[in-house]
């Protein structure tokens, strides 16, 4: 079969490899969309903490059941499933107590071990998940969705919150759309005012603060959140939660500052640099901080029920599919622009 390779930062082949062979317990999938995602676009480019080259990409997918025996879960061939990406230990003190999806030795899919990248994939059964109609583009996209999802789970999304994502690429947008759904009142920060446009008008977002420098990110909490006198100070009363999807060192530190007093700040991004930084803001605001990794089972399921629903919508997510014999300039143009949120390889 074949299969799409990450060869080294910057290269992206297409090779011919031994098509897998399905064990007891296992799915035979063919594949039918995968997503570029973020730490797709960090491995292509070099800057991603946790990949290692060559490397076959994606856990962002679709996929149609070939083969599979009777099951307790109903699967069968012919249906359109996707499937939960992170492969836990199930040893380590971490799996021992539920929180599998932060396994101390956790290999996802594309990352620490090859991906769905390819025409044909085998995964464990339990780890399927039902598609109930979606189209193969919706439901490669549930992922993603996932990732802001989780995150926004944690840091406790309250009806009436005001929230403040930092990164409108993919995954802010998608933890914006989950949070907006959860009842929050979503604004989204980025450099780029046309990008910020773009989805405010787009997604229906609360508003925008373009964080160009560390002025107008203050001005921008000011504008939305307020401020008040104390002690003979200005002090911005701050978001209730902040997010931090981008992944650097800078951002994290604006989602510090911009968070109230009493505060939450979610950590979904991902990044090798490090932060230096008065960690006694924390302390003086008392500030939540959580961490945000990868996803769990249930994500996925409630996921799927709201988009067939209609509570989410995910069409507007996906900007361009490209043919597999084009992944190379998929990547590439992925790469380079500012307005493409989610970007489909068709098999």
């Amino acid at each position: 079969m074949k299969a799409v390779y990450i060869t080294e930062p910057g290269k992206v082949e297409i090779k011919e490899i031994p098509a897998p062979v399905r064990k007891k317990g296992e799915a035979l999938l063919r594949v039918l969309r995968v997503g570029i995602c973020g730490s797709d676009l960090g491995s292509y480019r070099g800057t991603f903490a946790y990949f290692d080259y060559p490397r076959i990409p994606g856990h962002e997918f679709s996929a149609e059941i070939v083969e599979i025996d009777d099951n307790e879960y109903g699967f069968r061939p012919g249906m359109i499933v996707t499937a939960d990406p992170y492969f836990n230990c199930g040893k380590c003190y971490s799996c021992e107590h539920g929180h599998v999806n932060a396994c101390m030795d956790n290999k996802t899919m594309g990352c620490q071990m090859d991906g769905a990248l390819c025409e044909y994939i085998t995964m464990p059964v339990e780890r399927l998940i039902d598609g109930k109609g979606l189209s193969p583009e919706i439901l490669a996209a549930i992922e993603p969705m996932c990732i802001g999802y989780h995150g926004m789970k944690r840091a406790k999304i309250q009806k009436g919150d005001n929230l403040l994502i930092f990164g409108g690429g993919t995954i802010g947008v998608m933890a914006g759309i989950t949070a907006k759904a959860m009842g929050a009142n979503v604004y989204i920060s980025d450099i780029l005012p046309e990008k910020l446009k773009h989805d405010v008008e787009s997604f229906g977002f609360a508003g925008s603060i373009c964080n160009d420098s560390p002025e107008a990110l203050l001005e921008g909490v000011e504008r939305i959140t307020g401020s008040r006198v104390v002690n003979g100070k200005k002090v911005l009363n701050g978001f209730d939660v902040t997010a931090e999807a981008v992944g650097l060192p800078s951002t994290f530190q604006n989602a510090i500052d911009a968070v109230a007093f009493g505060g939450r700040v979610a950590l979904i991004g991902v990044s090798k640099k490090k932060l230096d930084f008065d960690f006694t803001q924390i302390q003086k605001k008392e500030i939540d901080i959580y961490g945000s990794r990868n996803a769990m089972k249930e994500d996925f399921e409630e996921l799927v029920d709201a988009v067939v629903s209609g509570k989410i919508d995910l069409s507007k997510v996906i900007s361009k599919i490209y043919p597999f014999d084009e992944a190379a300039e998929a990547f590439s143009a992925f790469s380079s622009s500012h307005d493409m949120l989610k970007v489909l390889i068709s098999l």
